[in-house]
């Protein structure tokens, strides 16, 4: 997953827009109506997760926050489902933006890949 949303709830109180986010998105804030909420959000469903999941977050997005990626990570990690978090440094959302970024994000991925191909 890169860049995810996690936490809807969480993500349009912290991300950089949250005005634009609950009013187009969902039509009214969190607190009013959490349920659709939390029923688009994945970590309510992190529950069904056996597939080993691999996580992608640039380290300065302000538009999908590294702490939302961090959340999955750690319930991953606590139901014991192979996980792993790529950080990139100084990245924003566009995570491959720079030329060493893309080259980070692309050998994580065949890393990944090449781990759990049969």
């Amino acid at each position: 997953m890169a860049k995810p949303v996690i936490n809807w709830y969480s993500f349009v109180l912290y991300a950089d827009n949250p005005a634009f986010f609950a009013k187009y998105w969902f039509g009214e804030y969190p607190w009013d109506n959490p349920e659709p909420y939390l029923k688009r959000s994945p970590l309510s469903h992190v529950g069904n997760v056996t597939t080993p999941t691999m996580l992608l977050t640039g380290e300065s997005d302000f538009r999908t926050p590294i702490p939302e990626s961090e959340q999955f990570y750690t319930a991953l990690k606590l139901r014991k489902v192979d996980a792993a978090m790529v950080r990139i440094p100084g990245a924003s959302h566009g995570i491959a933006s720079k030329p060493s970024n893309l080259i980070g994000k692309v050998a994580a991925v065949l890393y990944w890949f090449e781990k759990y191909k049969e």
